[in-house]
């Protein structure tokens, strides 16, 4: 039963924990995998762009609302733009064997007052799809928000129709919340947005099967995975 003021009407829990929430900052997120590095187009952009361009063709960039990219210097000029400001904040993914720069991710939407703050920009090469560094990576970045910066709510957002993105949000523990119908446009396209979300309540179980799964007992000799992760 919800709570009721003086007045008979159902109002919302307390919030106990302290607000503002932490803004994010430009810090090194270090995993077993992987790290995220706040991104440096100068020193990052010429090997991230040579990272997607493994990819056989340009699919993975259909629904981002940037990209592709024809060359080195137009993804450099990309990345130089967008981290000029704090937010979106951009961190780089790095594989800690090879040291190759594998991807990227941001914190955008940052709301430290109502602590409230959404993953997004999410670019992986081919190298880095469907591997452990691309759960760990995710991981990583939830782990800052919500035990270093203290955030209530996780979110991520989607083109409605981008169903691989979809299955990745459920399979890391993100609820699906509801459609918001012609939100946005982008590349001259109307957009449908999927809206997902972890909340802080949530978060400790979640952390506790991420753990689980990343264990390197959880992968056999040859790295295929022996249980599958089941966030909920």
């Amino acid at each position: 039963m919800p709570r009721m003021n003086e007045f008979g009407q159902p109002i919302g829990d307390p919030v106990a924990r302290p607000l503002p929430a932490g803004a994010p900052e430009r810090v090194t997120l270090r995993g077993r995998t992987c790290d995220l590095v706040p991104l440096v187009p100068s020193a990052h952009a010429d090997g991230l762009f040579a990272a997607f361009g493994a990819a056989p063709d340009g699919r993975d960039w259909t629904y981002m609302s940037v990209g592709p990219f024809a060359s080195a210097s137009e993804y450099r000029e990309w990345a130089e733009a967008a981290t000029r400001g704090q937010d979106p904040l951009h961190f780089a993914v790095f594989d800690r064997v090879s040291g190759a720069p594998l991807g990227t991710l941001a914190l955008l939407r940052q709301d430290p007052a109502h602590a409230v703050v959404e993953v997004g920009f999410v670019a992986f090469s081919p190298a880095m799809q469907r591997s452990v560094c691309s759960t760990e990576a995710h991981f990583l970045l939830m782990r800052y928000v919500f035990e270093e910066l203290g955030y209530r709510r996780y979110e991520w957002k989607c083109d409605a129709l981008n169903a691989p993105s979809q299955r990745a949000a459920e399979r890391l523990g993100f609820v699906f919340e509801g459609t918001f119908r012609q939100a946005t446009v982008y590349k001259g396209r109307s957009r449908d947005t999927s809206w997902f979300s972890i909340i802080d309540s949530e978060w400790p179980a979640a952390r506790a099967e991420f753990e689980r799964w990343l264990d390197p007992q959880n992968f056999d000799a040859e790295g295929a995975q022996l249980s599958p992760l089941r966030v909920r």
